[in-house]
């Protein structure tokens, strides 16, 4: 997609107004989920109800993953350090020391109820991603495979967070949901549901992301018919992207090239007008922003991250920051 001159933002029909008490935050992210959707581009509508959020919200162009694979860059997103800077294990399916400072214990100690719902038997427990969730669930039914995904799971993932996310004793104080989904992942799986978008892996992926994008839009049609969704932001983003022979390479995990860190990054916040930020931004920035829109102000020491709060809400410009890291560690695989 083109782009404008560095920290450009198209300009808002209304200044945006920033609410004065703190936000619920609901965070989306997609396994494999590539830059180049609909609204960045790609001629295809794989994804309409995202869209269509993305016309509402504050889209970055140029957002990056820290890492290629998900046990990499899902840990550094929750605790908004470098992989290679976290205590760990040596295995590709990395578990993570308690030691770590994670973004759900930030937000439990400071009274937020924290929900984490997820389709990957990597998350059930063992790799230690759940310290300071309240709430820790898998889709039933799924199955463990280490070289690919043959669940079916997008539709179990939003019924569960629908159930979640639909209890008042869950969501009647301030919380944070983090929601994972796994469809676009390979085996790139036909579904009824999806239009046909040609042959070949690209197509069927596309058909993936389309199933993966009805039922988050069920979820967002959920969400804004409960009393809590006028205070709640929802952040939608990717662990990282995916290749289809780009560079000679495919799926992901081995590389950094940028069709695999390259991420969308879509912020939707209650006062915040719809634009699109051009900069350079990094995912060790996600925890710091989350903790903002939740109104706490005590950042960990160990986050390196900073806030995109106040470029969201239109009070500070963006500007280029520091060059943007990534981070493959050496592991059983890599």
């Amino acid at each position: 997609s083109g782009s404008a001159a560095p920290g450009s933002v198209v300009p808002a029909a209304k200044a945006p107004e920033r609410p004065a008490g703190p936000l619920n935050v609901i965070l989306l992210t997609i396994d494999c989920l590539r830059q180049d959707m609909p609204w960045a581009g790609y001629p295809k509508p794989i994804a309409p109800n995202l869209t269509k959020f993305a016309s509402e919200s504050v889209v970055y162009t140029h957002a990056y993953s820290v890492s290629s694979y998900t046990a990499k860059s899902v840990a550094a997103f929750l605790t908004s350090r470098y992989p290679s800077t976290l205590y760990r294990s040596g295995y590709f399916f990395t578990d993570y020391a308690k030691s770590n400072v994670f973004l759900a214990e930030v937000l439990h100690d400071h009274g937020v109820f924290t929900m984490g719902l997820h389709a990957h038997k990597y998350f059930s427990g063992s790799s230690q991603l759940d310290q300071g969730f309240d709430i820790w669930k898998l889709v039933p039914g799924i199955t463990f495979d280490p070289t690919t995904d043959k669940d079916i799971t997008s539709d179990k993932l939003t019924d569960l967070g629908m159930k979640v996310l639909g209890d008042p004793a869950n969501t009647s104080k301030p919380f944070f949901a983090w929601l994972h989904y796994l469809d676009p992942h390979d085996q790139y799986l036909l579904h009824p549901e999806s239009p046909n978008f040609g042959k070949g892996n690209r197509a069927r992926y596309d058909g993936e992301v389309f199933f993966t994008d009805l039922h988050i839009g069920r979820l967002l049609e959920f969400a804004k018919r409960q009393p809590w969704w006028g205070k709640t932001a929802v952040i939608v983003s990717a662990d990282h992207g995916e290749a289809f022979g780009e560079h000679g390479v495919y799926r992901h995990a081995f590389w950094l090239w940028d069709v695999l860190t390259r991420v969308p990054l879509v912020v939707h916040a209650p006062g915040a007008a719809p634009a699109r930020i051009d900069v350079k931004r990094s995912q060790v920035d996600l925890a710091p922003t989350v903790l903002d829109l939740e109104g706490i102000r005590d950042r960990p020491p160990s986050f390196v991250g900073r806030s995109l709060v106040p470029e969201i809400y239109g009070s500070e410009k963006p500007a280029d920051r520091d060059p943007i890291v990534l981070d493959l560690p050496e592991d059983s695989h890599n």
